[in-house]
């Protein structure tokens, strides 16, 4: 059984962990009491939505983000660099990168705001996370060569400069209170390019790394370059696979080394009706390589007057109290109530998975 964890300020999360995103500070549907009453160890918030709305003031003032949304379990806070790039380019608007920073216009005719290493660092512990990441440059396989090698110098370079303001900060605390840096591996698809990275990411030295990057193809399957990442890194470091969320794709991932996932897909499906249901013998499945799961389509008329749970196997309070056709039934009537009791057992799915992983041999 595996036995591996992670300590941090405001507690340990045994891995693997699923983080759900939180992106503004929340979990969409859900409140902190709904996460802990679900099995959530640790979530993650959106640096760079939550610098703009409600503006890092603010989560000052509160307290730091823990006591903002009363969370008193580990939270983690991306960079805010990955945010800046698709924001921008899914809403009209711009970024432009250097070697000293990013610039970025959130959509057309905003105002150029710029996020350097030594920013993203103090955003970070001023929203008082216990998990930070560097800011590195991401980029789509798809890009050329050109801009994979710009990528990973930036990335490199930008690394460098958040452990510098990182340990300046961090000195500043107790020892139990001091956050954790993971670095970022960038590469696309060139094991070249993913070899010179992590090479110097771990010659500079950090808590822990994470896959960056885009992580599948066009069918949705895992790159090779996801796992050839996690053997470039040192065995015992925490490895996060930045945004892989679909359960197999966890499953396998884990298999490969990593520790740490965080996505939106659940708590997005969840709102969709699209429910999982995960193989009822889940360890034989795991042990197989069988598909760990399937879906309810909640919202299809087929379920109209259906009496049973989403899951039977299912322990959560969705399935508990709830039947198929009642769920139908909320969702039909623009219930709001239908997004949380969705959320709710889909991030129960992912509970149940985390544990039976950590079940199984080392």
């Amino acid at each position: 059984m595996s036995s591996k964890t992670l300590a941090t300020a405001h507690g340990t999360i045994e891995l693997p962990a699923f983080l759900p995103d939180a992106t503004r500070g929340v979990v969409r549907c859900l409140d902190s009491a709904d996460l802990e009453a679900v099995g959530i160890d640790a979530c993650v918030v959106n640096t760079l939505h939550l610098r703009h709305e409600p503006g890092i003031s603010v989560v000052e003032r509160a307290g730091g983000m823990h006591r903002f949304m009363r969370w008193d379990r580990p939270l983690a806070s991306d960079s805010g660099g990955f945010q800046a790039f698709s924001l921008a380019r899914s809403s009209g608007g711009s970024v432009h990168v250097t070697s000293k920073e990013l610039a970025y216009r959130r959509f057309k005719g905003d105002e150029r705001h710029t996020l350097s290493p030594e920013q993203c660092i103090k955003l970070q512990f001023d929203l008082g996370a216990d998990l930070m990441f560097c800011l590195d440059e991401c980029t789509h396989p798809d890009q050329s060569d050109d801009a994979q090698r710009a990528s990973v110098d930036h990335t490199i370079a930008w690394a460098k400069r958040c452990r510098a303001e990182f340990l300046a900060r961090a000195e500043r605390l107790a020892p139990e209170a001091r956050p954790k840096l993971f670095a970022v591996v960038q590469g696309g698809t060139s094991l070249e390019l993913r070899t010179r990275c992590a090479g110097e990411l771990v010659a500079i030295g950090f808590e822990g790394y994470a896959y960056g990057g885009w992580p599948v193809d066009d069918e949705g399957r895992l790159l090779d370059a996801v796992g050839r990442t996690a053997e470039l890194l040192p065995k015992d470091a925490p490895k996060h696979a930045l945004g892989i969320g679909k359960l197999d794709s966890i499953a396998a991932t884990h298999a490969q080394g990593y520790d740490l996932f965080d996505c939106v897909l659940p708590t997005r499906d969840a709102r969709m009706g699209r429910l999982y249901v995960l193989d009822p013998d889940l360890d034989a499945a795991l042990q197989s390589g069988a598909k760990l799961s399937s879906y309810v389509y909640v919202k299809d008329d087929k379920h109209f007057d259906a009496e049973g749970p989403v899951d039977a196997g299912c322990d959560c309070s969705t399935c508990a109290r709830y039947s198929r056709g009642y769920l139908r039934h909320l969702f039909a009537i623009g219930e709001t109530v239908a997004g949380r009791l969705a959320t709710i057992h889909n991030l129960r799915a992912y509970v149940r998975l985390m544990r039976a992983l950590r079940a199984r041999p080392s």
